[in-house]
């Protein structure tokens, strides 16, 4: 096949995944792409024979990865490796993109110079309304202006020349995405936003995907770490680090504390944890607590008090999040549980 404009990788970790349906929609595209299906822990003839007549074509290829880790960093990762066009994106293997997105998102990228592109994204019928830019800004994004470290899903369009040795983070329990999306946003020269192309289209209809565990906070929040001491988180600006900040503690943290609201042992078992998380994010993004609604920072006063009320909690979140918190601690997980920032993890789409 010629010499390919974007490489596509998706990651399929069971023959169950729908993934003949995610290449069909990649390859309904004028542009010359190619699909690396990344057969990860699983038998890849059986990957191939799903794909049936689709995994003959010379634009698709399935390569191997058992590593016995059950992670989505490592098969993300390899594809990656593999990839050898001017741009390179990610895929879910139960998502799909609609016709011509791809070339949507090239004509984006090669008029404007953009090293990332930033796609429409829909979970089956939902807008994702993230990032929540300036209004009518769709060119040279800003990390702290726009808001784009809301954005967390790693999808879109990636210059592979700007960002050779972008990967995944390996060995995290969770967030192995969010120092992937935190340095495309931090360094990128030029962030475009495809706000009227084709969606990238989320499902939720895998039969396998498993429900939400609660791990423990350094599990969760391990990514902290490693973003805090990157370079180029260290030489932002004072308002981007802030910015980020606030984005952690309103969208990952109250989400931890939702979830751990009816968790064994009740919201005063984690309270000392959910703290200190919260003052490692002050840290590393200082002022950023003080930039809470009002709403959020009662419940950290909350978990200041010896003997914290997750009704109480509860109450208040269910105010900030409109009254269905029930609703969204089962609802779609592509989505979070905040009304006004919602994001899907990498996890979400491996699950």
């Amino acid at each position: 096949m010629p010499s390919p404009d974007v490489d596509v990788v998706i990651p399929v970790h069971t023959p169950a995944r729908p993934i003949r349906r995610a290449v069909s929609s990649v390859l309904d595209t004028t542009a010359a792409v190619r699909v690396t299906v990344v057969a990860h822990n699983t038998d890849p003839e059986a990957i191939s024979a799903n794909l049936g007549d689709l995994g003959t074509r010379p634009e698709v290829r399935v390569v191997s990865l058992q590593d016995g880790i059950p992670s989505p960093a490592g098969p993300m990762n390899h594809g990656i490796a593999l990839a050898e066009a001017p741009y390179f994106s990610v895929m879910g293997s139960d998502d799909e993109l609609e016709p011509g997105a791809l070339d949507s998102w090239l004509a984006v990228a090669r008029s404007t110079g953009a090293t990332t592109v930033i796609p429409r994204v829909r979970v089956d019928e939902a807008a994702e309304p993230t990032p929540p830019r300036r209004r009518g800004r769709v060119r040279e994004l800003d990390v702290d202006k726009d808001r784009l470290s809301y954005r967390c899903m790693p999808l879109g369009l990636i210059d592979r020349t700007r960002f050779p040795d972008l990967r995944f983070t390996p060995g995290l329990e969770s967030g192995e995405d969010l120092e992937f999306t935190a340095e495309l946003w931090f360094t990128g020269a030029h962030i475009a936003y495809d706000r009227t192309g084709p969606a990238y289209v989320g499902h939720d209809d895998a039969v396998d995907r498993v429900t939400r565990t609660v791990r423990p906070l350094s599990a969760d929040f391990a990514f902290l770490d490693i973003v805090a001491a990157k370079p180029w988180y260290r030489a932002a600006s004072r308002s981007a680090r802030r910015g980020f900040g606030v984005k952690n503690l309103r969208v990952h943290l109250m989400d931890a504390v939702a979830a751990r609201l009816d968790a064994p042992g009740g919201i005063a078992a984690y309270r000392a944890e959910l703290l200190d998380t919260a003052a490692a994010i002050e840290r590393m993004s200082p002022g950023a607590t003080a930039l809470l609604c009002r709403a959020d920072r009662k419940v950290l006063r909350e978990l200041e008090t010896s003997a914290p009320s997750a009704d109480r909690i509860r109450a208040l979140l269910s105010a900030r999040w409109g009254g269905g918190l029930d609703a969204r601690l089962t609802a779609n997980p592509f989505l979070a549980l905040h009304r006004h920032a919602p994001y899907r993890t990498l996890r979400d789409m491996m699950a």
